[in-house]
């Protein structure tokens, strides 16, 4: 499912965020990313959902190397992930339910369609009683489940996270864990960066990095 070999990323100046990581991640599992801060887990979530292309090595994801795409090829990759990150990227201005009808209007769903598949991501996350309300009027743990609940609208088979609860109480941050554990469990492949060592314990997929080398 997702086989990175010696992938390197290089920014100016010569700094090496990720340097020559390899590993394997199976179709259906769940896996962690964690380190120190700066040891580079964002920057491989981001290599591994084509955010950023790496500077060697190759990294194939459902049967494509990425590295190899065209640039314009991008988007119809990352129609197979969902992506949760720290800053939720949620639109203030619309209803929760709004914000997760957003990628399937994108991808041309029939509004009713839409609505319908919109509305069971989140009764999925808890949020089905909320889906009139703006994110403004959500709780923090609330806020990054309706960021979930877009991420997974699509159906997609790789669902990416970055940190999804930094931010959260220990209660909040439990409940995020379990989310992601249901969607491991009905066979998504589930890739986190964290360093919460509640997660880091239950998990046995570990992946482990310093100063941008896997250990």
């Amino acid at each position: 499912m997702i086989v990175a070999s010696n992938l390197t990323k290089r920014y100016p100046g010569g700094f090496d965020a990720i340097s020559e990581v390899s590993f394997a991640i199976d179709a259906g599992q769940m896996a962690l990313i964690t380190g120190h801060s700066g040891a580079g887990k964002t920057t491989l979530v981001k290599l591994i959902a084509s955010i950023e292309r790496p500077t060697a090595g190759s990294l194939v994801v459902n049967g494509q190397n990425l590295p190899a795409l065209r640039r314009s090829a991008i988007p119809y990759v990352r129609r197979h992930f969902g992506l949760v990150f720290q800053d939720q990227k949620l639109l203030f201005d619309r209803s929760a339910l709004d914000n997760v009808l957003l990628p399937l209007q994108i991808a041309g769903l029939p509004r009713r369609d839409a609505i319908r598949r919109a509305q069971a991501a989140l009764d999925k996350v808890g949020l089905l009683a909320r889906e009139k309300a703006n994110p403004i009027a959500l709780s923090g743990g609330e806020q990054q489940r309706l960021a979930i609940a877009r991420a997974v609208v699509n159906r997609p088979t790789v669902l990416l996270a970055d940190e999804p609860a930094a931010n959260l109480d220990v209660d909040s941050a439990r409940a995020i864990l379990d989310l992601f554990a249901d969607f491991h469990r009905v066979g998504v492949t589930v890739v986190v960066a964290t360093h919460d060592q509640g997660w880091i314990e239950r998990c046995q997929n570990v992946l482990r990095l310093d100063h941008g080398r896997l250990l």
